[in-house]
């Protein structure tokens, strides 16, 4: 995985303030990487970093499992991401989508909504996908070792889920390599470091050898 580098939340959040919007106003994060890497943390301590910065503001953090139709959809969903929100931020218009329940197998009635923010973070598998690279300001790609991943989803989600998983691990393994998407990101993220650091506060980026 290359070199290991500690970095700040703080410090990537002034690099996304300070690099151009290319979703209409907005400057569009991706945050991508395989189940259980630790994706999600990652882009909730990154908007709590933005969030304290001066002129920042917390921003939107979509999570692209709220937009999933059930497990067959794990890469074809976009079309959904594209018309309930990208599309609108691109017109500098608000986005809003309604959240898949996991538990009784259907979309929400109610929305959430997206604002045309400075920066809007969307976290999940595939999601700094070629098709959205254009207008990114930033694209991460958290990793973390294959055993490691699956037990933090059993852990999370139960051992139900088991059968499921292991179709998805073979699809989003499919999906990163025929999309070549570690090659493509901004930043790759340790999601399992063992070099001392504040995870609060700071991640653990790998540069090249």
């Amino acid at each position: 995985m290359g070199v290991p580098v500690v970095e700040t939340y703080a410090g990537l959040g002034r690099r996304v303030l300070a690099g151009p919007a290319r979703l209409g106003r907005t400057r569009l994060v991706a945050v991508d990487g395989p189940s259980g890497a630790g994706k999600s943390l990652f882009a909730t301590r990154l908007a709590d970093a933005l969030a304290a910065l001066p002129g920042g503001g917390r921003p939107p953090v979509v999570h692209t499992d709220d937009l999933l139709d059930g497990w067959a959809d794990q890469l074809t969903f976009w079309p959904r991401l594209e018309r309930w929100v990208l599309a609108p931020l691109r017109a500098g218009r608000p986005g809003s989508y309604r959240r898949f329940s996991w538990v009784r197998h259907r979309f929400l009635p109610g929305e959430l909504p997206v604002p045309p923010a400075p920066v809007v973070i969307v976290e999940g598998v595939s999601a700094a996908r070629a098709a959205v690279r254009p207008e990114l300001t930033l694209s991460v790609l958290v990793t973390a070792p294959a055993g490691l991943r699956l037990t933090r989803a059993v852990a999370r989600d139960g051992p139900g889920i088991l059968p499921e998983l292991r179709r998805w691990h073979v699809g989003e393994r499919a999906h990163f390599a025929a999309d070549g998407t570690a090659d493509a990101v901004d930043l790759l993220v340790d999601g399992a470091p063992v070099v001392p650091h504040d995870p609060r506060t700071e991640y653990v980026r790998r540069r090249p050898r």
